[in-house]
């Protein structure tokens, strides 16, 4: 897998995985219906922010797991290899049937606050960290260092979170209206599973 392919390849499924809606899309849907679009800028960017730090602590550590042995890659492979595969499956046979974005109460917190909201939400998730192992590492090319190139992964995974954000920050309410269907729910679950279960699959075939 050359360069091009790899990024071409990530981009497409990095971008299905972003428009599934998870704890991100709800937080910031909730702050726009409720705060408004400055404050949810603002909890989208500690958002960004969060998976930067991941993106740095996964590029740093597999890029010495990957470097130090043939035991490490392994270890590595089967584990990213099992977890996709149980979060495909899982989405595939139970998938959900509604997304809650149902919003509380306006604050009266800064900016800064709804920053450090979208941050934490982020950071103190060890499933990002855990995911951004297991998935990264399939779009590395042959003979490419591993800590900037998954680095790499990580801000193209940023920037294409931070158009979503945008667009669902000036869409709040009919995006998070078309969000709840059932249908859609389940549609993207199912969709995102296949992904997950095909990069699970492909994983535990690779060799290095």
């Amino acid at each position: 897998m050359t360069v091009v392919e790899a990024l071409a390849a990530y981009v497409v499924a990095a971008g299905l995985l972003t428009l599934t809606p998870g704890l991100d899309t709800a937080l910031v849907l909730r702050t726009a219906a409720v705060e408004g679009p400055r404050r949810a800028a603002f909890a989208a960017m500690g958002i960004n922010i969060g998976c930067l730090i991941w993106g740095a602590l996964v590029a740093l550590g597999l890029g010495a797991l990957l470097a130090a042995s043939t035991l490490a890659f392994t270890v590595l492979k089967w584990a990213g290899a099992a977890y996709l595969v149980w979060l495909g499956l899982n989405l595939i046979l139970s998938p959900r049937d509604r997304f809650e974005v149902s919003a509380g109460k306006t604050s009266g917190d800064g900016d800064l606050t709804w920053m450090r909201r979208g941050l934490l939400t982020n950071v103190l998730n060890p499933k990002v960290g855990v995911f951004y192992v297991s998935f990264l590492p399939q779009f590395l090319p042959d003979g490419v260092q591993a800590g900037p190139f998954i680095f790499l992964l990580a801000v193209i995974h940023v920037v294409l979170g931070s158009a979503w954000s945008a667009v669902l920050i000036m869409g709040t309410r009919p995006i998070a209206g078309i969000l709840q269907r059932a249908a859609v729910v389940r549609w993207l679950d199912r969709l995102t599973g296949g992904v997950f279960l095909a990069f699970g699959l492909r994983l535990a075939m690779e060799r290095r």
